[in-house]
Parts: structure tokens; sequence; C-alpha cells
């Protein structure tokens, strides 16, 4: 079904002689009472549009099904595009660092703590919830269409001043340089390390490093492997960005996107992300996360959560769950994934005689991650 999410859009269409049931997102469309008047909307979706109240009646005699818009949430229930960066910290003040809790994404993350992580008891809650998920899913799909997609995952406490941080960076900046479209779980350490890689894509590498120790210096008495915590993590990235902004024109060549969720919202999102597909779901975000990612993931070092990924990740390669094919597996860290979190052993042995074990390295080298991600066909790896 054709899927329409804006006034513009929905005016061609109306026009066209290809008109017919569609799905129309989150669109005020009581300027169109004219175009609309006596038309078939057949099945036609009207999810969180206005509509005058004489086609409304006449959709629904049609046959078309209408969700109105929920009004109760500070989050919208239905959305049409990801967010930016510059929506989610909207309220931002770099000269107030409590301002970092009166920004949209904040508040949202009140209002979802207040309400209950998992309000059973309210089906309002979690229907807006759940529909809130399946727009940004929707959203996300569409922006991701014909793109090479590599998703970096990682330890959320590695620090802007580490090896590994700045490693990710180079990497992903790399990737991004080869035409690779980059996401990552969206949140602090390894995975901002993606999206600053992506930002800096047009810029060199030497700019690219003066500007993460720029906001590498933490606060005095500030906990090791906690930065985000920092009372000024925010604040920092914010001011980066404002003096290494992407160049002009070069806006398309620096995407990437961060998909973080608010089950984890004490963290803030990476603001260097160019789009942010922010779930409430953490299980839909995170299983959707491994199955966008059609050119293969690297694995920084981390925790339990990127080790959760990793065996998640094995899962769909070995039962060809994404698209019918499996992607490279690469554990960027040789001693940490084979003796420190010793992973790649088991996953070794899990993959043999496997055709993702084809595909499957550990390594610490960046030229090495970038000539296997160039090598990967998709079409020789297909069930």
């Amino acid at each position: 079904m054709r899927e329409i999410k804006n006034l513009e859009q929905a005016r061609a269409f109306l026009q066209s002689p290809d008109f017919g049931p569609a799905a129309y997102r989150d669109i005020d469309l009581r300027g169109l009472s004219e175009l609309m008047e006596g038309k078939d909307f057949g099945t036609s979706l009207f999810l969180g549009c206005e509509l005058p109240p004489p086609i409304l009646c006449q959709a629904v005699n049609d046959g078309a099904f209408l969700i109105r818009r929920i009004h109760d949430f500070t989050f919208p229930v239905h959305r049409a595009r990801l967010y930016t960066p510059e929506e989610l910290f909207s309220g931002l003040d770099l000269s107030d660092l409590s301002s970092r809790y009166r920004t949209f994404d904040h508040i949202v993350f009140d209002e979802y703590e207040k309400a209950g992580r998992d309000n059973s008891e309210s089906i309002r809650v979690t229907l807006a919830r759940r529909l809130h998920d399946h727009s940004i899913t929707e959203a996300l799909s569409t922006l991701l269409v014909g793109r090479k997609v590599i998703a970096i995952m990682g330890g959320h406490g590695r620090e802007r001043g580490s090896e590994v941080y700045q490693n990710v960076a180079r990497v992903s900046r790399r990737l991004t340089q080869e035409g690779f479209f980059l996401v990552s779980g969206g949140g602090p350490g390894a995975m901002e390390a993606t999206h600053v890689g992506a930002f800096f894509a047009t810029r060199s590498e030497a700019e690219m490093i003066k500007a993460i120790e720029s906001m590498a210096t933490r606060p005095e008495g500030a906990l090791p492997n906690r930065e985000y915590d920092d009372e000024d993590w925010l604040h920092r990235a914010w001011l980066m960005k404002t003096r290494y902004p992407i160049p002009e024109g070069d806006e398309e060549a620096c995407r990437s996107i961060g998909i973080p969720t608010w089950a984890y919202g004490h963290e803030p999102p990476a603001a260097f992300a160019t789009h942010i597909a922010k779930y409430f779901a953490n299980s839909v975000r995170e299983d959707g996360l491994l199955m966008i990612a059609n050119h293969g993931v690297i694995f920084a070092p981390g925790s339990a959560g990127t080790i959760q990924e990793i065996f998640q990740d094995a899962c769909q390669n070995h039962y060809f769950v994404a698209n019918g094919q499996c992607s490279p597996m690469i554990l960027f860290g040789e001693e940490y994934w084979s003796k420190q979190k010793p992973v790649w052993p088991l996953l070794e042995k899990l993959a043999r005689d496997q055709m993702y074990g084809e595909i499957l390295s550990v390594t610490d080298d960046i030229d090495t991650i970038l000539r296997k991600m160039l090598c990967y066909r998709p079409d020789l790896y297909r069930k």
C-alpha cells in the first residue's frame, strides 16, 4: 500500500489517475476538503491525521481505518520521519548544564518512567508506545532502501579519550567514505564513536581526532567508564558539533542513523547521528538493528549487551533470518575477544561448517576490516 507522508504528496495523489487506497500518516488534511470530496478511499489507513468531518464519515463508510491522534503524551504517537538530534535535544542550553534534563528527549524519558516501563494496566499507554515504535520502524525502512548498511556494536562505557573509541571512529569514517551507511545502538561510548566517524567522513582523520580530544576532558572526580554520567557529557558533544559542523553540501556523505531506546533513557542518544530512530521497546530496537545490517556487523569491545548482540547476530546468520542471507561478523579486538572476553573460540566453533563461518573474523586491523567489507558479496551468501 502506498504511503503518504506530507501534504504535498497527499495533494498530488488525490489528483493522480493512480488514486486508490493508501496509508496517510501524520498529516492535517483539513485543507484538502474539495479534493477529497466524492473520493472512494476504500481500505485506506489514516494514522494520526486530521480530516474534515464530512470526509471522515465518508471515509469510514468506504471501509477506511482511522486511528486518531492521541494528545495525552509528550511523544508523537504517529510520526512520518525519524528524529533529528535538534528535535530530541530541543531545550538544550550550552550555558546551563542542568538544561539536559529539560530537553524533549529527557522529558519523554521522565514520562516513560512515571507511567511505568511496562504499563500493563493501561492499554492507552502501551498502545501509544507500540504505535510510536511502528511508525519509527516504517520511517527507518524507507530511509534505508537501497543502502549498504553496516552496524557497529560496542560498550557504552568507552571513554572519548580511549583508543577503542578513537579506533571505532576511524573505521566508521573509512567505511562511510566507501559508501556504506553506518548505524549503531545510538548511545554513548563506541556507539557515539560510530557517528563521529560518519560525521567526519569528508574531513581528515587528523581533524577528527583533534575534535574528539576537544570533548574528551572529564570533570574532576568523574567515575571511570561512566562518561555518559558526566553532567557536561552532552554539552561537550554539542559544543564540538557547533565548532565542526558538517560542511555545506556534504550532508548526504556524512549520514548515519542512531537507534537508541528510552529503556536506557538515562543515557543520552548520540548527538552526531544525523537521524535517530528512538524506540520504547528495546527488544524491537535490538533485533531490528541487527536485521537491517545487510552488509555486516562490527563488534568493538563491550560487555553483556555487546556479547548478547554477538550471539543474536550469529543466530540470525545461522538460520538465514535476515532476508535469507548471512553477512560478515567482525570482532574488533583480538586480545579482548579471544582472552579477556573469550567469545571468539566459541563463536568460531559454532560457525564451523556453516556458510557464515567464511565471513566471520577477529582482527585489530582497520584495513583488514575495510577489505573484508568491500569484498563481501551478498549474492554469494544466500540460503
